[in-house]
């Protein structure tokens, strides 16, 4: 007879993809529970699926025919015999005709009731909710019902600036700031779009606003006997457009009677429905006066984030999970050591303003010593129908500090060629003073915005150079020649030709010496399909596109024609994408600056614009496929 401790299920499906099924499966593993992945058409090859034991498509790649069909995933459990359905977070992890189809198929849902759920998945009523349990909540109001003129009413009420934001969704898609009544008429207008089109509901709730907010989560559990813990707070106050990039555990310094007061707060707020599971109840605090805590929201899941607690309580949440869900007591005293940070690296151009980056890992090394969390491995790819974050970096140490030292060390040696990332950009962040001193608000990354671009080094020019050339090694000691100058046979005059290259930022750039192999350090490179080399030298990535001599003359003579800087004559694809607008005609006459055609990825629409006056020769039409960097329209002179 099993142990009366021991989790029965035998076996669990994972209702998601990337790094949290990953993560989902390791400790199902180590359980020894056989796991079931699901994973739609642009996932058959993806890590998870090959780690589980049983892999289930179910169904194309948009995520609507795919991870959130409800149907497809309560098929793909009865057809494997799974027991329970682990949804992860994002898609249907909170999603209540999940846990009802579980609940009529006799599956377990590893979440909270369907009640907490309805409760808590809707901003409006669980701020309701909770303050009538004596939780702080922020100063405003639930909108749903009153017209425009009544909504002005209670907005004077409770006084300008105000926060506008969907009661239905997340990740701050329709939220809006309004400064004074003169504007509160277009902001309630663009956040019901929004709110519509994201959620499929419209409704809105109003907020004061406070200047410089911190963001402190806290991490609670509940188990079906009525007990309820929380296992300390979560700093993830370092936000851009409301979405987490480095999150740590504990906060960065709160008076103690503060972290009292949330901890307490969130607790009372699970207890008031009853909760079981993993949850994680969200707070906000004034950075200028601490003592002031205002509850946001309760997200009914496991987060993003939930790595840097398991660090600093030894903890394996996932597993807490399964128990809470089969049952099972919670046997947790929670002792908090050290400090964690967490660094989310999303598949982006930060100085493209964030541009999403999709395309083929040509190679991923992940940095040895410190905790990481990857949805790729090299030949992943990375494509437009799904989330950009690619990976977590998690570092631990004694103090905040030195944990903040180590994450920045481990993500100068995270090595993403292929597609854009964020490393360089968290890198800025880990060493901003800010950052360091622990004085933070939601504000802080907006303040480096926008950035600009590094040239590259010599390092990395000569890297792009051999890799070019076919030269495993970015510089062979025993080849000597390759550094000296001189006569050589058949070159009686002529220097080595000059390597030269293209930024994105389309700019020029030359190998002029070639570093020692001391002052390389440690740079990567590959190139990929379209013949454009990614360089990696200290967390900080460029992509460079060989130029020919021929290459360079066209520009020259382009940008001679055009009196302008060099440009090239041809318009091109920023990312791939689906073409869904062509905005001129064949052989008209354009400006420089003009758009061409209009890219879609990603959900985003990106305009393809005149590098100069000239007249237009499209090269693509509406409903195409494009590469990155493939031309999509070349605009021409009579010189060029």
């Amino acid at each position: 007879m099993p142990s009366p401790n021991v989790i029965s299920f035998h076996t669990v499906l994972v209702a998601n993809r990337g790094e949290i099924a990953r993560r989902v499966i390791r400790t199902l593993r180590t359980l020894g529970i056989r796991s079931v992945a699901v994973y739609s058409d642009a996932d058959a090859s993806a890590p998870h699926v090959r780690e589980a034991d049983v892999a289930v498509r179910i169904g194309p790649a948009p995520a609507a025919e795919s991870y959130l069909d409800i149907d497809a995933v309560i098929a793909a459990a009865r057809s494997t015999g799974a027991q329970a359905i682990h949804p992860g977070y994002g898609f249907l992890s909170e999603s209540v005709g999940l846990a009802q189809a579980c609940a009529e198929s006799g599956i377990v849902f590893v979440g909270p009731s369907t009640e907490a759920l309805q409760i808590m998945g809707d901003k409006a009523r669980a701020r309701e909710h909770v303050l009538r349990y004596g939780v702080p909540v922020v100063p405003g109001f639930d909108a749903k019902g009153l017209s425009d003129l009544e909504i002005a009413e209670e907005a004077d009420g409770v006084g300008y600036p105000l926060l506008v934001k969907p009661s239905a969704g997340g990740g701050g898609k329709g939220m809006e700031v309004v400064a004074d009544a003169a504007g509160l008429r277009t902001a309630l207008a663009s956040a019901r779009r929004v709110a519509s089109a994201a959620f499929g509901d419209d409704s809105l709730i109003l907020e004061r606003l406070i200047r410089r907010p911190r963001h402190i989560e806290v991490q609670v559990f509940g188990d079906a006997h009525g007990t309820v813990i929380a296992l300390g707070e979560r700093e993830c106050t370092l936000q851009r457009r409301h979405q987490k990039v480095i999150e740590e555990a504990p906060s960065a310094g709160i008076p103690a009677h503060t972290r009292e007061r949330v901890l307490s707060a969130a607790v009372l707020a699970a207890e008031s429905v009853d909760y079981v599971g993993a949850g994680t109840v969200e707070f906000l605090i004034d950075a200028d006066r601490p003592d002031e805590v205002f509850f946001i929201e309760m997200n009914t899941r496991l987060q993003v984030e939930h790595p840097v607690t398991e660090e600093v309580t030894g903890l394996d949440l996932v597993e807490l999970q399964l128990r809470a869900a089969d049952g099972l007591a919670l046997d947790v005293t929670p002792r908090l050591r050290g400090h964690a940070v967490e660094a989310r690296v999303y598949a982006e151009s930060p100085e493209r303003g964030f541009l999403p980056s999709t395309g083929k890992v040509l190679l991923f090394d992940a940095p040895v010593g410190v905790r990481v969390d990857a949805a790729i491995e090299t030949g992943s790819e990375v494509t437009g129908f799904y989330d950009p974050m690619i990976a977590k970096v998690i570092a631990f140490a004694d103090d905040r500090a030195t944990a903040l030292a180590r994450l920045d060390e481990a993500l100068s040696r995270t090595v993403v060629l292929g597609v854009e990332t964020n490393i360089a950009f968290l890198r800025t962040l880990c060493r901003d003073p800010r950052v360091v001193e622990g004085d933070l608000d939601t504000g802080l990354i907006e303040t480096l915005l926008p950035l600009e671009a590094e040239k590259p080094s010599q390092a990395q020019l000569a890297a792009a150079k051999d890799a070019v050339s076919g030269v495993d090694e970015p510089l062979r000691t025993s080849a000597l020649w390759r550094e000296l100058t001189g006569w050589r046979l058949g070159a009686e005059d002529a220097a080595p030709a000059p390597f030269l290259a293209l930024t994105d930022a389309d700019e020029e750039v030359e190998l002029h010496e070639v570093p020692t192999a001391r002052s390389r350090g440690a740079v990567r490179a590959a190139v990929d399909d379209d013949g454009a080399v990614w360089v990696a030298e200290d967390g900080r990535t460029v992509r460079l596109r060989p130029l020919d001599r021929r290459g360079r003359m066209r520009r020259r003579l382009s940008a001679r024609a055009a009196g302008s800087a060099a440009t090239e004559p041809e318009g091109r694809a920023p990312m791939p994408g689906s073409v869904v607008a062509v905005h001129v005609r064949d052989g008209e006459s354009v400006s420089a600056g003009a758009p061409l055609v209009s890219i879609e990825a990603m959900k985003m629409e990106h305009p393809v614009l005149a590098p100069h006056d000239g007249v237009v020769h499209l090269l693509v039409a509406v409903g195409d496929q494009v590469r990155r960097d493939q031309p999509v329209a070349r605009v021409t002179t009579e010189e060029s």
